[in-house]
């Protein structure tokens, strides 16, 4: 398999045609039929259903599209990035992160770019997710970290990590004993909850699981603001659910325990987006690359810690695959 025959294979399943694919690449359809025949002997399974009305991917098929885009993608932007100049690149570029990211992230990347790229200045907006989704769908940000993979269909999106959500709460807090390792669902309801309010996917995401359950539970507070969820939480009046980045927001995570829950699992996915490579400057470029390259740093040395980088390729992607 090489990476002519996966931009033949995405041609034929965007244009839904052998002959309209033959045309955009410049492939004479026999030649395209034969690749197509190679490809599927290779994977061992079939790609493709011909038919009178057109050309469409099994479901096998569907999967190593999806990987494929991906691929190529990559591909792509490995070859615009090694060919620009970037020694001396300067410029502002702004990027986009939820308040719960940008305390593990935010300081280890401002000093990394410094370091390695001292042009360029980067322009941090921290706000909550609802508002970032707004801001890029509005093209006022280079990069953003996103917590949802339909955020803003005019830009690239990449799947990136997956952080487990916790019963977070103060050391020494009576409201859970320190002996106890773990909460069940049930126990985490029967808590005073301090959550943000319903328009935010964390918390649909709490109301979701607890419905499912049968569940009642009582949010004490509603606070769209992480650094006060979590002062109000230091002071015993409750316990909030977040992903444990989200101790970093008073800048002392040594004083909060984070509970795991035991009998379902929350977590949440991040996703990085921006504009498309051939969209972005040189500056964005870069920040892009090194973002991606300080996260896996981060979570590979254990400094980020209840998080998973996602493969290049969503979940339903990766089963599919497996078939092949």
């Amino acid at each position: 398999m090489d990476l002519r025959q996966l931009r033949y294979f995405v041609s034929i399943v965007e244009s839904g045609s052998l002959s309209k694919a033959s045309r955009q690449v410049f492939v004479a359809q026999p030649a395209l039929s034969s690749q197509m025949a190679r490809l599927e002997e290779e994977v061992g399974k079939p790609l493709l259903v011909r038919s009178a009305r057109g050309v469409v991917p099994t479901a096998n098929g569907e999967a190593l599209y999806h990987h494929a885009k991906f691929v190529l993608r990559q591909v792509d932007e490995a070859v615009f990035v090694a060919r620009k100049e970037y020694s001396d690149v300067k410029g502002r570029v702004t990027i986009g992160l939820a308040p719960s990211t940008v305390g593990i992230l935010g300081l280890e990347l401002l000093e990394h770019l410094k370091e390695k790229y001292p042009g360029i200045v980067l322009n941090v907006v921290a706000v909550h997710s609802g508002y970032l989704e707004d801001l890029a769908r509005a093209g006022q940000l280079d990069v953003a970290i996103l917590f949802s993979k339909t955020a803003a269909s005019d830009l690239t999106v990449e799947p990136l990590l997956e952080e487990d959500l916790y019963v977070i709460i103060p050391k020494g807090s009576p409201l859970v004993p320190d002996a106890k390792e773990s909460l069940t669902l049930a126990e985490t309801a029967a808590l005073p909850l301090i959550l943000p309010s319903q328009g935010y996917g964390l918390r649909r995401q709490v109301m979701a699981e607890f419905d499912r359950a049968g569940l009642q539970y009582e949010a004490v507070a509603e606070i769209d603001s992480l650094l006060l969820s979590m002062r109000y939480s230091a002071k015993g009046h409750g316990v909030t659910i977040q992903p444990m980045a989200a101790t970093l927001a008073l800048d002392s995570p040594e004083r909060w325990r984070c509970v795991p829950i035991s009998d379902v699992r929350m977590s949440r996915r991040s996703y990085i987006y921006s504009l498309p490579i051939q969209k972005l400057s040189a500056g964005a470029s870069i920040v892009r690359s090194e973002l991606k390259s300080v996260i896996r740093r981060l979570v590979q040395s254990g400094a980020w810690t209840g998080v998973r980088l996602l493969e290049e390729r969503d979940a339903g992607t990766a089963r599919a695959l497996d078939g092949l």
